[in-house]
């Protein structure tokens, strides 16, 4: 008699035609805690870029605060029109004004007509000319108010647009008496120049500035300009403070599958100062007139707020 047959396990049964498959077992419950545990990182990579972004921010209104032991006398400067010195100047003197409790003015020292005064509203028609005139007889801050003109920033603002018809004009003489009088008064000084190199108005805002910054647009023109304004500073004996000073690249523009910059070209001015900003392109910006970096666009914000922290980094403070 022959043995029975071994049943045949589940798993190694054949299936038959017709019947339906068993279903699945269910997979095992995981833990909530697991659950949590098991999530992507990238919410923890968000949260940590959050902490270092909030810890940098609060790194550089530290820098921005700093006392000042003195007045501090910045220069704007470059080679051509157009290059972004009256932007930059705005720009730089609104976020300085804003975040430090100091008084800061900025000063036109085009030698003929500036375009400074032509964009804040205006609340005194007197020029830097009407201020040299009333040197003798100015002693207090409110003194020198009555020439100014004060943005919504907080930044006051020396105008230089004379009429045509007037015989007076802004000299290195003139121009030094003047930033003289505004350092006794306001601890950041800045100054707006005029365009060309060298005439004899910058020679007298290179020779009394504590700090430069060179304004640059972006392309080959830009770049071969202020290539040639570090090559002038050189030339003039201000090779350290070319060595020390910010370039700032206005009116960037970037385009898919190709850079915003040449990276080379950046490169290069960086072997030549301390630092490079470069500052997107923004239609706010491109439409002149009053300049507040708190109504752009974050990006453009966010480079003017880096380039004012390099810029207090270079403060006096022992």
């Amino acid at each position: 008699m022959s043995a029975p047959a071994k049943p045949v396990p589940a798993a190694e049964a054949p299936e038959q035609p017709g019947t339906p498959a068993a279903p699945a077992a269910p997979a095992p419950a995981v833990p909530a805690g697991t659950v949590a545990e098991s999530r992507p990182a990238r919410r923890t990579s968000r949260s940590l870029f959050r902490i270092g972004r909030r810890a940098a921010a609060g790194r550089a209104t530290e820098v921005l605060g700093a006392p000042l032991l003195r007045s501090h006398r910045i220069a704007v400067i470059g080679l051509n029109g157009g290059a972004g010195k009256t932007t930059t100047t705005l720009a730089l003197g609104a976020v300085l004004a804003r975040e430090r409790a100091d008084r800061v003015v900025a000063v036109d020292a085009s030698p003929d007509s500036g375009a400074l005064g032509r964009r804040v509203r205006r609340q005194s028609g007197a020029t830097v000319l009407d201020l040299v005139a009333a040197l003798p007889r100015l002693r207090t801050y409110m003194d020198i108010r009555a020439f100014t003109s004060q943005t919504p920033s907080g930044l006051e603002v020396v105008a230089h647009d004379p009429d045509p018809a007037d015989p007076r004009a802004l000299g290195e003489r003139e121009y030094r008496q003047v930033v003289e009088v505004l350092a006794g008064q306001y601890p950041l000084v800045l100054t707006d120049s005029g365009t060309g190199m060298p005439h004899d108005v910058l020679c007298a805002v290179l020779d009394t500035a504590d700090q430069l910054v060179v304004a640059a647009t972006p392309g080959e023109d830009g770049m071969s300009g202020t290539g040639m304004v570090f090559d002038r500073l050189a030339a003039l004996g201000h090779e350290d403070k070319a060595r020390e000073a910010v370039t700032v690249v206005t009116g960037v523009r970037s385009s898919p599958g190709r850079p915003a910059l040449d990276d080379e070209a950046v490169a290069r001015l960086r072997q030549r100062c301390r630092a490079v900003v470069t500052v997107p392109y923004d239609p706010r910006l491109a439409r002149g007139g009053e300049v507040d970096p708190e109504t752009v666009r974050g990006r453009t914000r966010d480079a003017y707020r880096e380039l004012a922290t390099l810029v207090a980094r270079n403060f006096p403070h022992d």
